[in-house]
Parts: structure tokens; sequence; C-alpha cells
């Protein structure tokens, strides 16, 4: 039972800095960037599907 919160628990982690960097790598103005950060490190998973759906895209 341990493991499986494990590997969810490091696989929202992957998730989680995954978003924090197309964060800081997208168009977004600074203080855009600082709201989307604080969203997905306050409600990580909410903050997480919240920013994939609706959040800025990278300036690739």
């Amino acid at each position: 039972m341990g493991l499986e919160f494990g590997i969810i628990g490091l696989l929202l982690f992957v998730l989680w800095i995954w978003a924090v960097v197309s964060i800081l790598q997208s168009n977004a103005s600074g203080g855009g960037k600082i709201l989307w950060i604080l969203i997905v490190v306050i409600f990580p998973f909410l903050g997480f599907v919240l920013w994939l759906f609706m959040g800025p895209r990278s300036g690739r």
C-alpha cells in the first residue's frame, strides 16, 4: 500500500516541477508567471490541472 502512494507522489512531484519550469519558460508577463506559480505551489494537483488547460503556453 505504501509503494502505490510513493509512486503517485513521485509522479505528482515530477508533474509539479514540469509545470513550474513550463510557466517560467512561457510568454506570460512577470506578474502572470508569479500568479501561476503560486497557484501551482499552493494547490499542487488542482493548480497543475488548471495550468494545463488555462495556463500560458511555452515560448518555444
